[in-house]
């Protein structure tokens, strides 16, 4: 079978995009902006983006599109049993979609409630109590949240709209999502700068602490960003690389990919803290206390309290929730598309619609458990252990890889040989040192800092889920090297 292919230049670079631009763009990136140094951790952002983002996005660019395959076949071809380290990297993206769209499903819930803005009074309550319904402790699980479990339900449909046919589908879709939240994006930065109190949040926001750049932590937490921000590591930008022509231009590719990313994180960033400076002046708060707030605090809580306090507060709100969910799904839809490729790979034969709708029902399915009065709890875990474990070591072995067995020249030559933009021996470098050293600290780091105190102070029960969650996605990679090239060896025997 042909292997599908995208409308254009213009689609694929939509699509790279709105992988690349998720929630993390809006809740993530201010919040470390503001924490460690303002305008001084753009110095370690912009290094990192130079020398881990834009390499690691260039070589999956290349993988896919010079193999025409998926990340499993990908590294199938360039040693049978390395296939394996294909399937890890897709059973984690699977784990992380099916939490992911659970998140999309509480922008959901707060998008249809935004006309009677029932947050108004006490936003965490609402958030803790009425949405997510959170037990005390993460051992009372209790019964699915019906509301959540219907929003989710939705989401999952919304997927499945979107990649049920592959690249037409995706192509059609991105040509709205992409550009949407962009445009809402915009609606609120021309709100934010007409209150009183925004030129605060920017002072917060950029004015530059430059002794902070002597603290590890900030170098580790740029990086880290710029890692996940890129959405390397998933089998995405494999499988995207892939539907691209053989002669597309990688290098320019890349590069757009990563500025348009990091320019819509730092745009955004003057959204956030704009807003919040008016919230500081109109409640006489502190503004660093409210930039504490990250991830899920930031985006359901500080700010719709924030945007509450305005005039106008439903459709500001109702604006807000739609630009999450437009971010969300983009990035949502690219890990599934990213396993839809292994499958359409394995079985040439089947046909996407059934393939889409098999990891749609299966992701939806996993994420049950995140609708439960413990969701918040095992949805935390889980993100801290898939992120910081199986993430990083899926990019780790994929530089090792290439770098050292494949042979980074060979791949540079390709890159060089499709590309207007020459690459040079940075690149090498980059892949063959510098990103392994980083990526290995990181990972490291992040295991002292585990074994040394425990995470969220969870029972230890619990968070041996989320280290069997790494282990499991390790189990199935291993078990694929081990068995399947066996198994098609001796079934081609057979015939």
């Amino acid at each position: 079978m042909a292997r599908q292919r995208w409308a254009s230049r213009r689609v694929f670079l939509l699509a790279a995009v709105g992988s690349a631009v998720g929630l993390g763009n809006v809740w993530r990136f201010p919040y470390l902006v503001g924490k460690y140094g303002g305008g001084a951790f753009l110095v370690p952002y912009l290094l990192g983006l130079i020398l881990i983002g834009v390499p690691l996005l260039m070589l999956e660019f290349a993988l896919g599109q010079k193999m025409q395959r998926g990340v499993v076949a990908t590294f199938g071809q360039i040693q049978p049993r390395l296939a394996g380290f294909g399937v890890f990297a897709l059973s984690s993206a699977f784990l992380i979609v099916s939490y992911y769209a659970v998140v999309m499903a509480w922008s959901l819930v707060y998008l249809f409630n935004a006309p009677w803005l029932p947050w108004r009074d006490d936003p965490e309550t609402y958030f803790v109590q009425d949405v997510l319904q959170r037990s005390d402790a993460i051992a009372n699980v209790g019964w699915p949240n019906g509301i959540l479990l219907a929003a989710l339900i939705a989401i999952w449909i919304l997927i499945y709209l979107c990649v049920w046919r592959g690249t037409t589908s995706v192509g059609n879709i991105v040509s709205w999502t992409v550009p949407l939240p962009l445009l809402l994006l915009g609606i609120l930065f021309v709100r934010a700068i007409t209150l009183p109190g925004f030129l605060t949040g920017w002072q917060l926001y950029l004015t530059p602490q430059w002794e902070i750049l002597f603290q590890p932590e900030v170098w580790s937490a740029a990086f880290s960003q710029v890692f996940f921000t890129l959405s390397v590591g998933f089998g995405i930008m494999i499988a995207y690389g892939s539907y691209q022509e053989p002669d597309s231009d990688i290098a320019k590719n890349a590069w757009l990919t990563a500025l348009i990313n990091s320019g819509i994180s730092l745009f955004s960033g003057f959204v956030v803290f704009g807003i919040l400076g008016y919230m500081a002046e109109n409640q006489n708060q502190p503004i660093a206390e409210l930039a504490k707030a990250a991830g899920p605090g930031l985006a359901f809580v500080v700010f719709p309290e924030a945007l509450s306090l305005l005039p106008g507060a439903s459709i500001l709100s109702a604006l807000f929730f739609i630009m999450l969910l437009t971010l969300g799904i983009d990035s949502a839809f690219s890990l599934v598309e990213a396993i839809n490729a292994g499958f359409s790979d394995h079985r040439p034969g089947w046909p996407i619609e059934k393939i889409s709708l098999g990891v749609c029902c299966a992701g939806a399915i996993a994420g049950i458990i995140y609708t439960t009065r413990s969701g918040i709890y095992f949805l935390d875990i889980m993100d801290h252990f898939v992120t910081n474990y199986s993430l990083m070591l899926a990019g780790l072995v994929q530089v090792l890889l290439v770098g050292w067995l494949a042979g980074a020249e060979t791949m540079r030559r390709f890159i060089n040989q499709v590309s207007d933009w020459r690459v040079g021996g940075w690149w090498i470098l980059s892949i063959k040192y510098f990103v392994p050293i980083v990526l290995l600290s990181l990972l490291l780091v992040q295991l002292r800092s585990d074994l040394s105190s425990q995470y969220g102070d969870y029972p230890i029960w619990s968070l041996r889920i989320g280290w069997l969650a790494v282990s499991s996605s390790l189990i199935w990679g291993l078990g694929y090297a081990i068995f399947f090239p066996a198994w098609r060896k001796k079934r081609g025997s057979s015939k």
